[in-house]
């Protein structure tokens, strides 16, 4: 059985990391793609079998306005460490035209359902509140870029959450290849592309977690109106 994992980005100009680990928890493929069939292409491999993947974007949005019950219930648990999600609902621009992650989906013929049941199957899943139930961790990793944030504090964040993935997930020569672009990285915009591909990992792990661990994950929320699923809060 195969984990994928699709760190989706909003629109077709931003890189969307992928990413895969087989039941052993082995990386078998990390990379990033721009373009809406090319995030199809690189998945579609690994998903003709049985798998499950985690997305990290929203799959299923009902709400109008506001915020889905999944991100407040979510929230509830994970705001004080600062891994509150967002809201999300049909009135944001980058929804418009209805859920990119549910058409990914949907174009790769699988079912979106937060309970075992289909062989091949997708949940949305959260990267930030993972990290703090994986790696029991106080707060957020500041790798994302955002205003009073330099390159030295990115670097080092995200160099600690990929040490952090690598002890849960046996990596590979792309890993390391990777990591030595962090080191390396002169601008901020050159640890992003990393950054997409790390989160994809991520969420691959989430997806294996969710299958291998079923006790010690939670579900927010549910199939009707939007679920995000993510290692409970007890699970590190």
């Amino acid at each position: 059985m195969h984990f994928v994992g699709i760190d989706l980005a909003w629109g077709e100009r931003s890189p969307t990391g992928v990413a895969v680990v087989d039941d052993a928890a082995r990386l078998l493929r990390v990379s990033t793609h721009v373009h809406e069939d090319d995030v199809v292409a690189a998945v579609q491999p690994w998903a003709v079998g049985p798998c499950l993947v985690g997305v990290d974007a929203p799959l299923v949005v009902r709400n109008a306005t506001g915020t889905r019950t999944a991100e407040r219930a979510l929230n509830a648990d994970f705001r004080r460490f600062e891994a509150g999600a967002h809201p999300t609902n049909l009135g944001k621009p980058e929804l418009a035209n209805g859920s990119r992650g549910l058409r990914v989906c949907e174009r790769l013929g699988l079912v979106v359902d937060p309970e075992p049941g289909a062989d091949r199957r997708a949940i949305e899943v959260y990267p930030h509140a993972a990290t703090i139930a994986l790696f029991d961790l106080p707060r957020t990793l500041k790798y994302k870029a955002k205003q009073g944030r330099d390159l030295e504090l990115l670097r080092s964040e995200l160099l600690r959450l990929m040490d952090l993935v690598a002890a849960v997930v046996s990596t590979d020569d792309a890993w390391s290849a990777l990591r030595r672009r962090v080191v390396a990285a002169e601008r901020k915009s050159h640890l992003r592309v990393v950054e997409d591909q790390v989160d994809a990992v991520l969420c691959a792990y989430v997806a294996w977690f969710a299958h291998h661990r079923p006790e010690d994950t939670a579900t927010y929320g549910d199939r009707a109106d939007g679920f995000i699923v993510t290692p409970a809060l007890t699970a590190g």
